[in-house]
């Protein structure tokens, strides 16, 4: 086997996963960053990171690193880590298309003694039945004899500044027992956390998928709790707080469960039970609980109005947030784009600021024009989506700021005193 520190890793997608994957790397050995997108390599080359993960200084510091869409340059590679998304189609189902590009890609610069490593998120199984004959059949080689493959699931938590890659402990599972060793020595240049050999391909495919979903039905637990204590007048985070002093208490918060994972993840989980027999009910059942609170936010926006005697047939609507999750720019997968098309579909004029997104991004994802900055006293209605710093920094009185003289304020994150607003989730 040859020496590890001078062999070429190559890590193919670089987005909020491939990035600091590739950055760390970086620092320690030659790596290839690879990525389809020509402008996402020129925009590398220029030190700028459109997800805000890695700035120009960190980009600086990994000297050993390059970035290309050239596929013929992966062909001096020899270790191959796959970082590309895994969303769901409009059914719900698993859209392997770009992993199954990926596996193309890396297949013709396979050679004999390779390793191929998969973090995207899949479910129990799909690396040995989707990807592994596909590299076969691209390069011609044999599984475990001329090339292996390991999984690594990915823990990288957008916009998160102190659980980063290399403070998160790292699952690696190979192949073979030689794979498996050679993998926990390769992480272990970037991870400080420790690694976690896991048995098997499979079971390292499996704990990953189960991260996110005990997430999501957790979070959906909290969430029909939520409906139920909004129907009693019972303030849910007043709750919480209480129930929060017991020891072992689980501090869930209810919310909209978007994004590229949790809200996504789960159905790779319930795809896979339902295709060896088993109906996985409470999955689906809290999977479907997240998917409708966009809706009920907005039917308990438009009770606060109507309570308030302000129509909102017509009414001047400002919804705050658009990413996922706070103090990040993704937008993937989410779910406050469910509120803002309720409330237009009950007639309202709904504007949407977000000073994370890129104009271009909100309107070529989901055509929607973003505000560059609200005007004072112009809206019936202001719902804070997003606990963005920005917005907490600006406090509940600059909020209400936005509003006209009688308007109500829903704060979906619970981020401001119950007395302070005029509802929250």
């Amino acid at each position: 086997m040859p020496d590890r520190q001078a062999e070429t890793l190559a890590i193919i997608g670089l987005g909020y996963v491939g990035l600091p994957l590739a950055v760390a790397f970086g620092k320690c050995r030659p790596v290839l960053g690879f990525d389809i997108s020509a402008q996402r390599i020129a925009e590398l080359d220029r030190g700028l990171d459109k997800t805000r993960e890695v700035d120009e200084a960190e980009l600086a510091v990994a000297r050993s690193l390059r970035f290309t869409s050239e596929t013929a340059e992966l062909k001096a590679c020899s270790i191959f880590i796959v970082t590309v998304p895994t969303p769901v189609d409009a059914h719900k189902q698993p859209d392997f298309s770009a992993v199954r590009s990926a596996c193309h890609t890396v297949a013709a610069a396979l050679k004999p003694g390779d390793t191929v490593v998969f973090e995207s998120t899949v479910y129990p199984g799909a690396t040995e039945e989707i990807c592994v004959p596909l590299l076969e059949q691209g390069s011609g080689l044999r599984f475990n004899e001329d090339f292996y493959v390991g999984y690594s699931p990915e823990r990288i938590n957008p916009g998160d500044r102190t659980h980063r890659l290399e403070s998160i402990v790292k699952v690696v599972a190979g192949s073979t027992e030689a794979t498996a060793e050679k993998l926990a020595g390769l992480y272990s240049e970037v991870v400080s956390a420790g690694i976690h050999r896991a048995p098997s391909i499979k079971v390292a495919e499996a704990a990953k998928v189960i991260e996110n979903t005990q997430r999501d039905v957790n979070i959906a637990l909290v969430n029909e709790l939520a409906m139920i204590f909004g129907r009693m007048g019972i303030d849910t985070a007043e709750v919480l707080d209480a129930a929060g002093t017991k020891w072992n208490f689980l501090n869930f918060r209810p919310g909209l469960v978007g994004g590229h994972c949790i809200g996504v993840d789960p159905y790779y989980l319930t795809h896979k039970a339902k295709a060896v027999g088993h109906h996985p009910d409470m999955i689906l059942a809290g999977r479907e609980i997240n998917d409708r609170m966009g809706e009920y936010v907005a039917s308990q926006v438009a009770r606060l109005m109507i309570g308030a005697k302000i129509p909102l047939q017509g009414a001047r609507l400002l919804v705050m947030g658009l990413t996922f999750k706070e103090d990040c720019p993704d937008i993937r997968n989410t779910k406050v784009i469910d509120l803002v098309n309720a409330l237009r579909g009950r007639g309202a004029q709904v504007d949407v600021h977000d000073p994370w997104v890129e104009v271009e991004a909100a309107k070529r994802e989901y055509g929607l024009e973003l505000i560059e900055q609200p005007q004072a006293d112009k809206y019936d209605a202001v719902v804070l989506a997003v606990a963005h710093r920005s917005f907490r920094e600006l406090g509940v009185e600059a909020i209400r700021g936005y509003g006209k003289n009688s308007h109500i304020l829903y704060d979906l994150k619970s981020v401001f005193a119950a007395d302070q607003v005029d509802g929250r989730l």
